[in-house]
């Protein structure tokens, strides 16, 4: 520190730049979609749940390629094949991806059917080989499978069910269907939600008062009855297109109350703000004011609640179809699939028809992951 002649005190001391104002600047300078990227990605187990479910969703389309087997295609000879291990070494030697062929036997203690394997002949995979014909995307018929067992050989990496099925092909199979219903009852739920919660939180008055009642009722009703309910009124004869649809509007109406009282209060609290006076002393219509003005500060909550309300529609879509109630064979949906598993004595023997359980977890803890991880890149009182 030295003095200048008029006294004044000058630090001697280089200059330092002060490193949190230049690191707290560059974000000001940075976009909202940047910033929320380096938000998130410090979420690590959100980073990977967004990953994982993008390669999930990406791979939809193509179900038929990844999976052996067609959905309801029947080997009759294989009833209850336990799992099969995809070796890469036989006798010592690498020889690549290979099974041994398996015999069925019946074991008159346990009446159950048992599989033993020959070890003496290794029966080699196929790749991109000709298979049972199916549509990719649902649209090109095609044959070709990413793998297959040779002439006279399975490959059931998850086993076959009780009619021969393999669980494997199922499980892809079904994803299509377990994981879009979220989708469209997420886009069902939205619709009304937004729309009824915008209407209530913004004119107010009695269209505040006629909504709030409705969904004072609708959230005072025992959600699995209604459920069940409803579900039953569809017609059994209808198709599993069909179904699908009904079981997802039914997923998305009654999951609309919760996110339009909370659109209600949001825009309760933003209509009497300055920027939104000043739209509408400009000649602003409602509908621009709600959707330009209201809505995109409420994005983040409606973003992050989507995501946390998507599992709940797959658990919902699961439960009625284990009930028998939602989705029907031929349809082949994780819940479908479970319904074959409600015998516990064959569930004891036969394990492996359980774990079409496990994806319905992993998914729907993807899901919670990556909705913590929005919320929490999201929250503007987060550093």
């Amino acid at each position: 520190m030295s003095i200048l002649p008029d006294g004044r005190f000058v630090d001697d001391a280089p200059y330092e730049t002060d490193i949190g104002a230049e690191v707290r600047n560059a974000e000001l300078d940075m976009s909202n979609a940047r910033l929320l990227w380096l938000r998130f990605r410090k979420h690590k187990l959100g980073l990977i749940s967004a990953l994982f479910l993008l390669v999930s969703y990406l791979s939809l389309p193509f179900a038929g390629f990844i999976s052996p087997y067609t959905p309801n295609e029947r080997l009759e000879d294989y009833l209850y094949a336990p799992p099969q291990l995809v070796r890469l070494f036989h006798d010592g030697k690498f020889i690549g991806p290979h099974v041994y062929e398996t015999q069925a036997e019946m074991d008159l203690e346990s009446f159950s059917w048992k599989y033993v394997a020959d070890t003496s002949s290794p029966a080699k995979l196929s790749f991109f080989c000709e298979g049972s014909d199916y549509k990719l995307s649902g649209f090109v018929p095609t044959d070709r499978h990413l793998f297959c067992a040779p002439e006279g050989a399975t490959v059931f990496l998850l086993g076959s069910d009780r009619l021969g099925r393999d669980v494997f092909s199922r499980i892809m199979y079904g994803a299509q269907l377990s994981l879009t219903v979220g989708l469209v009852g997420i886009t069902v739920s939205f619709l009304i939600g937004i729309t009824l919660g915008s209407i209530a939180g913004y004119f107010g008055g009695f269209l505040d008062w006629s909504i709030n009642r409705v969904i004072e009722i609708l959230r005072s009703l025992p959600e699995l009855p209604l459920w069940l309910a409803l579900s039953a009124a569809v017609p059994s004869h209808w198709g599993p297109v069909a179904v699908f649809f009904i079981i997802s509007i039914i997923l998305g109406i009654l999951d609309w109350p919760g996110l339009a009282r909370a659109v209600r209060s949001k825009f309760l609290s933003l209509r009497e703000e300055e920027f939104v006076r000043a739209a509408e002393m400009m000649g602003a219509r409602p509908t621009r004011v709600i959707s330009k003005h209201l809505l995109p500060n409420f994005l983040s909550h409606l973003i992050a609640s989507a995501t946390l309300s998507i599992p709940a529609m797959i658990l919902g879509e699961t439960a009625l179809s284990y009930l028998g109630l939602g989705l029907r064979a031929p349809a082949v949906s994780w819940g479908v699939m479970l319904n074959d598993a409600q015998n516990l004595a064959s569930i004891e023997i036969y394990w492996w028809t359980a774990i079409p359980m496990l994806p319905i977890v992993i998914v729907v803890l993807a899901f919670n992951f990556f909705g913590d991880g929005l919320r929490d890149a999201m929250d503007p009182n987060r550093s």
